[in-house]
């Protein structure tokens, strides 16, 4: 199997659609037919380098390496957690594979940590719920919020939003990166390193999770 093509920057959406660098792990609400994807994968997420041919445990450890490696990458930004994962095939279930991905999650070193942070900050994620009451004076709080964040932290925001209802989503991210920019440099690494392990965890059981 031929190895993915590297994404594209994803086109900004035109009208009232705000953008915005936080990362959101949620399922989709709906599948989209035009994509065998779309109801296995965050949206967010899905780009060029998710090939259908990935999804399943057994053709996920039959596959070609460049191409796992690739389809991991969109999972978590770390090379090193990629290539981990993919060297370490084949799992015999699901839970093996996510056990150990959670465990080179926690191997990560700050080189590591940066470098995942960092292939989240390409792609703004749309904020749901703009078009609600009031949203967009929230989406302008959010804004300047993330200003304040990325000025103190130097990455983009991340936050793991599984479970959180649609509805609530723009005051759950307001209200954890207000909570978060009060923390310590360090105590903020560990955080969003938490964050972007569940994050990694839940993309890669979507993308395993479907039978073949």
């Amino acid at each position: 199997m031929e190895a993915l093509p590297r994404r594209a920057a994803t086109a900004p959406r035109g009208g009232a659609t705000a953008r915005f660098p936080c990362l959101c792990s949620i399922p989709p609400s709906r599948p989209h037919e035009e994509d065998p994807l779309a109801s296995d994968i965050p949206p967010q997420r899905l780009d060029a380098r998710t090939d259908p041919s990935l999804l399943g445990l057994h053709r996920f450890n039959e596959a070609d390496s460049g191409a796992v490696e690739e389809a991991l990458l969109a999972c978590c930004g770390s090379h090193r957690w990629a290539l981990r994962l993919t060297a370490h095939r084949p799992y015999p279930d699901i839970p093996s594979l996510l056990a150990a991905a959670s465990e080179a999650s926690y191997d990560l070193r700050p080189a590591d940590l940066a470098e995942a942070l960092a292939d989240e900050s390409w792609m703004p994620q749309p904020l749901l719920g703009m078009r609600a009451p009031g949203s967009q004076a929230a989406h302008t709080a959010l804004r300047a919020a993330h200003a304040a964040y990325e000025a103190r932290f130097g990455h983009v925001f991340v936050v793991c939003l599984e479970g959180v209802d649609p509805e609530e989503m723009l005051d759950a991210v307001l209200t954890s990166i207000r909570t978060r920019l009060a923390n310590d440099p360090d105590e903020e690494r560990l955080i969003s390193a938490e964050e972007l392990r569940r994050i990694a965890l839940s993309r890669l059981e979507h993308l395993v999770a479907v039978k073949s």
